[in-house]
């Protein structure tokens, strides 16, 4: 399996960061280049990324625009999307065939966000930080899974999730 990490409009230590907390095995992770391309262009992350035939994806802010409609197409064309993580897409609409889910910075924006998709498990912020801030420190982000109502941090939500492939 192969992982697709959409950034969003940011400095490029932010994802470094964000990699780093969350364990990703870097071997596996090509990390798209949204310093020098619009990383909210499907077209653009598919250019860049041709998965051989799995992936698993996450997104951060407006990464998840272009992540999504990326994910759609290579599930139509038979690549098996593991999962997509949509980190902070508020306002994006989530929906598709195969395992979306939602991490949000607050609960608001996880409650005003779930009327627009995602199918699988989501997680919010609580107390709620600031948006840069569950991309770059996932690790001192605690909060809640929502139906669960278990509590653990945005880092280890994530781990788990990218592990459970």
């Amino acid at each position: 399996m192969q992982i697709l990490i959409c950034p969003g409009m940011h400095p490029a230590e932010y994802t470094e960061a964000f990699v780093s907390k969350v364990h990703l095995p870097l071997e596996r992770c090509a990390i798209f280049p949204s310093d020098r391309q619009p990383v909210y262009s499907s077209q653009h992350i598919l250019e860049f990324f041709q998965p051989s035939n799995s992936v698993l994806i996450l997104a951060f802010s407006a990464g998840v625009v272009g992540a999504i409609a990326a994910a759609r197409i290579w599930h139509r064309q038979g690549i098996r999307i593991v999962r997509l993580i949509a980190i902070d897409g508020w306002g994006v609409p989530l929906f598709g065939d195969f395992p979306i889910h939602r991490i949000s910075h607050d609960r608001f924006t996880h409650w005003s966000s779930l009327m627009l998709g995602g199918n699988a498990t989501h997680f919010y912020a609580d107390p709620a930080v600031d948006h840069l801030t569950l991309w770059h420190s996932p690790d001192a982000v605690r909060g809640v899974i929502e139906s669960s109502n278990w509590e653990m941090t945005a880092a280890d939500f994530i781990s788990e999730l990218v592990l459970l492939e």
